[in-house]
């Protein structure tokens, strides 16, 4: 399919300027002012922004998590971003611990084949041996995996404890792939909800009093601390409170190679949600980290107008209330994950763009450029240049929305952002340079997305283990 955007203004991480678009064979073509070329479709973007596909680089389709499997598949999940505005979405493969990495990682590709727009994934690293060690090299050199995640917390499940992430962080280092981090003490965690349900707290109100922001500050500066010293970049997922960002801001300001993440809702939504007396609603909230007292969102928003948070994602998660309903009694076994890749673009513009906190170019770093920049799918993604994807997003700048699960799109039963109007949306959204979302109507296509390879990071760590390498000490020679 041929189609040609004119009269709009393209906006870049780098710059704005007024231009055409074409785009054929899934890919941009040609950019400049008055195209005059014929194609399948012409898009008038006249008043409106040329954006790159946004790119959620934290999601979880159809996870089996804590009992039970995330509502949204790879299909509905997908369709729900191409409706906000988001082409490509980077998932999690999570192994169980003992399972084998390359079988776990074959399942979720054979469950993301139904994906109707571009997919990658990180794959966590939930225990160690020396089969860990070979099957990370296989994905890196024939599966393109440059990122490998660890959970610090969910104790006697998931979490990995010092001894695998400094394992995991070296053999990145190897490798040329980066470590990514969920922060959060799990020996911490753990103490704090059997303590809390001793003294008779048990619905989703003991959530966030068994992960304050101390636990998540503590596993953040300690997995940067770790990273330091084996001199590995780390990237540090769904940042939610001060605490965290302070301790990625400091090793920033020191000079290390540190990245931090954010999610929409911890930007806007604060912990008074969990005081409600709607079990359902408070419940609907429970995700971890949680939502934070009132004061970290606006330190968040900081953090993404200084540039120590890059990126901005949804952690995408989605149970309904009858899942939620499993810890009715128990709020340890309510499943922890909340919705939001159709919002998360519009959420960002409205609160970040329409109140002067970010740039039109700082909106598109922070949804898609920087993104694709760290996990090495730049230029191919998160731009608009000759020979790039056609991932494009038609942004109209004055285009209202009511959020509402009743008009939404995702395949759960509760919206986090619910009832707010938000100005700022998707007139049109191209993948692979295919109309998928035009005129609130989705045009996806079941399996229509495609896998992307994201090639090791070779060049900065041949630098980096040069440097090692140099450094090295040396034993004194008493002879």
């Amino acid at each position: 399919m041929s189609v040609l955007i004119k009269n709009g203004t393209i906006a870049t991480a780098d710059e704005t300027y007024l231009s055409d678009v074409y785009c054929e064979g899934g890919v941009i073509k040609e950019i400049g002012l008055n195209l005059n070329i014929k194609a399948e479709k012409v898009i008038d973007a006249r008043g409106k922004y040329v954006i790159p596909g946004g790119i959620d680089p934290h999601t979880h389709m159809e996870l089996p998590f804590m009992g039970t499997v995330a509502s949204e598949d790879f299909y509905t999940g997908t369709s729900a971003g191409a409706a906000g505005g988001t082409t490509m979405i980077i998932d999690f493969v999570i192994p169980g611990p003992g399972e084998n990495l390359l079988e776990a990682y074959k399942k979720w590709r054979g469950w993301a084949e139904k994906a109707a727009t571009d997919y990658s994934f990180h794959v966590a690293v939930t225990w160690w041996d020396e089969s860990v060690h070979k099957d990370m090299e296989t994905l890196v050199k024939e599966y393109g995996v440059n990122s490998f995640k660890h959970f610090m917390a969910y104790k006697n499940a998931i979490m990995a404890p010092d001894e695998t992430l400094v394992n995991s962080f070296n053999r990145c280092l190897e490798l040329g792939a980066i470590p990514t981090v969920h922060a959060e003490n799990g020996e911490l965690v753990y103490f704090l909800q059997k303590s809390i349900k001793e003294k008779g707290i048990t619905g989703p109100e003991g959530h966030p009093l068994s992960r304050p922001p101390e636990v998540e500050g503590e596993a953040t500066n300690r997995a940067i601390r770790i990273a330091q010293s084996l001199k590995v970049p780390i990237y540090i997922v769904h940042v939610s409170c001060k605490d965290s960002l302070e301790a990625v801001t400091r090793a920033r300001n020191e000079g290390l190679r540190v990245y931090g993440e954010c999610l929409a809702g911890h930007l806007e939504i604060d912990d008074s949600v969990y005081q409600s007396k709607d079990f359902e609603f408070a419940a609907a909230h429970v995700m971890s980290p949680p939502f934070r007292p009132k004061g970290h969102q606006e330190a968040l928003w900081k953090g993404l107008q200084s540039g120590n948070l890059q990126t901005t994602a949804t952690d995408h998660c989605a149970f309904c209330a009858e899942q939620k309903a499993m810890g009715k009694k128990d709020f340890t076994k309510i499943p922890n994950g909340t919705a939001g890749i159709e919002d998360r673009m519009a959420i960002i513009w409205d609160s970040g763009v329409r109140t002067g906190r970010l740039t039109v170019s700082e909106f598109v770093s922070v949804t898609s450029a920087n993104a694709a920049k760290i996990f090495n799918l730049y230029p191919r993604k998160g731009c608009v240049k000759v020979g790039a994807d056609a991932d494009l997003v038609v942004w109209d700048p004055d285009k209202e929305r009511t959020i509402s699960t009743k008009t939404d799109h995702q395949n759960v039963d509760f919206n986090i952002f619910e009832g707010r109007t938000v100005t700022g949306n998707p007139s049109h959204t191209l993948s692979g340079g295919k109309v998928v979302w035009e005129n609130d109507t989705l045009y996806t296509v079941r399996g229509a997305g495609n896998y992307v390879n994201r090639p090791a990071f070779n060049g900065y760590y041949d630098a980096v283990k040069k440097r090692i390498d140099a450094t090295e000490p040396r034993a004194v020679d008493r002879n």
